[in-house]
């Protein structure tokens, strides 16, 4: 079983070691997501806020209408931008800090998944999201038992160059059999660092936090796997 203040260490040295390359993977990776993220819930509150006020006319309908077709043409094509493109990159992040365990990685690690396997990881990826969804939607207890049952997707997918999506997730879901508890508390272990980045407007985050987590996190994957 491995332990948890060792894999924080391993993750903090590869940190250390190529640090710049790291923070800014690390910043690539939060602004990507969650650009994405925030431009959909933006869209989403504007659809949601629109009023009537007085009389509906033809003329109103037709306005409404066309906003509202506007509102699923972004949509569309933000989720289109994020299967096609930020699947990929995720699992090109998860790379860049998987390899960064044994040696100072390249930012040419970002575009693995573009390379390698590419339908592999913009599908591995979209199943895995799709049952986090219904997961979460039904309960969140089950929610967040299936984020652990799948978290390592992404750095499978990153680590096997030939695997498909379904073998991904299944391989995901054996081998965080017996620690999803432990994968829980080692990421609890992080949230006073959060909270210090909070404190920082996010300086301490971008600069330390993130990057090291991210480096902790393939460093949790390569201690599971190895069992």
């Amino acid at each position: 079983m491995w332990n948890r203040v060792d894999v924080k260490n391993r993750g903090k040295a590869s940190f250390k070691r190529n640090y710049w390359p790291s923070v800014l993977v690390a910043i690539i990776f939060n602004l990507f997501f969650g650009a994405t993220a925030a431009s959909v819930a933006n869209a989403s509150s504007q659809a949601g806020s629109t009023e009537v006020e007085g009389e509906v006319t033809p003329e109103f309908i037709m306005i409404a209408m066309a906003v509202l077709a506007v509102v699923i043409g972004f949509l569309t094509v933000a989720k289109i931008v994020d299967i096609f493109l930020l699947n990929p990159l995720e699992v090109g992040c998860d790379r860049f800090f998987v390899a960064n365990q044994e040696a100072n990685a390249q930012f040419g690690e970002l575009g693995y998944a573009f390379r390698n396997n590419y339908i592999g990881a913009v599908l591995g990826i979209f199943l895995r999201d799709l049952i986090l969804a219904i997961g979460y939607a039904l309960f969140i207890v089950p929610g967040c038992i299936l984020t652990y049952s799948y978290r390592l997707v992404p750095y499978i997918l990153a680590d096997e160059q030939k695997i498909g999506a379904i073998d991904a997730l299944k391989k995901s879901r054996e081998m965080m059999k017996g620690h999803k508890w432990n994968a829980f508390v080692y990421d609890l272990s992080f949230i006073g660092w959060f909270i210090l980045s909070a404190f920082t407007c996010g300086l301490l985050g971008v600069f330390y936090v993130f990057p090291y987590k991210f480096n902790s996190d393939a460093a949790l994957y390569q201690a599971i796997k190895r069992g």
